[in-house]
Formats: C-alpha cells, sequence, structure tokens
C-alpha cells in the first residue's frame, strides 16, 4: 500500500479527547487526526518522532492524519484505517501463502445480523487486527486493551467452522524488525482464554510482519505465533 502523498515528518506533543493528536512541524503546531481509538500503550510518549499526511478532502476540518509512530528505533503503523488495505494489497499480490490460490475476494463480508467480518476469499474468513504494542524488543502483542469485541470475533469465527467457512485471524504487525508475537494475557485474560479455545476447535492464526517507511506500508514476512 503506498501512500498517495510523501508523508510530513514532525514531533509528538500530545494526543486528547481519543481522536486528536498535536504535532510539531518545522517550530509550528499541527492539531491532525487520530484514527487509532485503541489506548496506543507506549507510544505517545512527548518527543517521539511521527509521521502525518495531508488530506485532499477540502471538507475535512482536520487537514492531517496521524500515520506512523517511531519508538525505540522502530516505525510503527498506527492508522487503523489502513490496515485492511494493507491486507488487501497483499492479497491481491500472492504475498500471503495462506490465500495464494484464492479465486475471489469480498471485503466488508457481512457473516451474520450483527457481525461482519473483514475479508471473505472462496470459502477462508479472514478477521484482520492491527498490532502497534511492543513492550518486549522482538515481540509485538495484542491487544493492547479490553476487547470485547476482539473476543465477539473468535467466538463467530469459531462457529462459522460448523457452517463450512475456513475462519482465519490475520494478526497484522505494523511494527519494524519484530520476530514474534503474542497475546497480551495480562492485559485482556478473557480474548486469551478465547483465543486458547478457538485454537483447540480449528480457528486459525497467523501473523505476518509489516515494512514500513514513509512511501509505503506491505506486508513483509511471517513471524511466530507463540503462546503457552
Amino acid at each position: 500500500m503506498k501512500f498517495t502523498n510523501s508523508l510530513i515528518k514532525g514531533k509528538l506533543i500530545k494526543r486528547y479527547k481519543r481522536f486528536f493528536i498535536d504535532v510539531e512541524v518545522n517550530n509550528k503546531v499541527i492539531t491532525a487526526h487520530c484514527p487509532n481509538t485503541g489506548s496506543m500503550l507506549g507510544l505517545l510518549d512527548k518527543g517521539n518522532e511521527v509521521w502525518i499526511s495531508r488530506a485532499d478532502d477540502p471538507k475535512r476540518k482536520l487537514k492531517f492524519t496521524l500515520e506512523m509512530i517511531k519508538v525505540n528505533q522502530k516505525i510503527v503503523g498506527v492508522n487503523t484505517h489502513r490496515a485492511n488495505r494493507i491486507v488487501e494489497h497483499a492479497l491481491n499480490n500472492k504475498l500471503l501463502k495462506e490465500f495464494s490460490s484464492i479465486k475471489k475476494i469480498k471485503s466488508e463480508f457481512k457473516y451474520s445480523g450483527d457481525t461482519r467480518f473483514d475479508f471473505l476469499c472462496d470459502n477462508k474468513l479472514i478477521e484482520v487486527k492491527n498490532v502497534t504494542l511492543n513492550r518486549n524488543n522482538d515481540i509485538a502483542e495484542f491487544p493492547d486493551a479490553v476487547t470485547s469485541r476482539g473476543t465477539k470475533h473468535l467466538k463467530k469465527l469459531t462457529e462459522s467452522l460448523s457452517k463450512g467457512y475456513k475462519p482465519h485471524v490475520l494478526f497484522l504487525v505494523q511494527i519494524q524488525n519484530i520476530s514474534k508475537f503474542r497475546i497480551a494475557k495480562d492485559i485482556d485474560s478473557d480474548y486469551y482464554n478465547n483465543f486458547i479455545k478457538a485454537k483447540k476447535k480449528g480457528l486459525k492464526f497467523i501473523a505476518y510482519r509489516c515494512k514500513l517507511n514513509s512511501k509505503e506500508i506491505v506486508i513483509e514476512k511471517k513471524i511466530k505465533i507463540e503462546h503457552d
């Protein structure tokens, strides 16, 4: 996934009211939209390098959007709205070996009256989870806060097995140079317990790391999922 325009580099001042972030660019303060509604644990220290994009829509009140933050020498992609575009690019370009032979890709698949999944690829369901948490140098983690929605998805995906689907959770690790992934069970034990149950019943879990820079974000390689 390539950025339409070159990103603008700045320094983080603060995030507030969940959707707002102040960034210093060339000695001026810019208020940008923060599209990540999660806790962004470990990412929001004042002075961190950030990259923002400029919006082309003249109707937008905030003309800039937060895209990436650099923490501990690693660039992290924090715009959750980009995650599905990154995965769709990977599906179309056969970058995910589990889905390299698929014929049809349908996004925002309506599974039931109250549940949509990110993709239906032939009979394979994919739910994408954007991963930005990195508390240990070489390990990415999910979630960064309690996620009842994520737990619901695990249960619904497990249910889909009985209907002939082949469901997958794809952890999209938007963190440079990470080689392992795990569930942050100390943050959300309920999600972890349902992860273990779903895995035993046949729900597939995969994790892929991204390559990130100011011009593009693309899926780079599959990484190992660890659990107790």
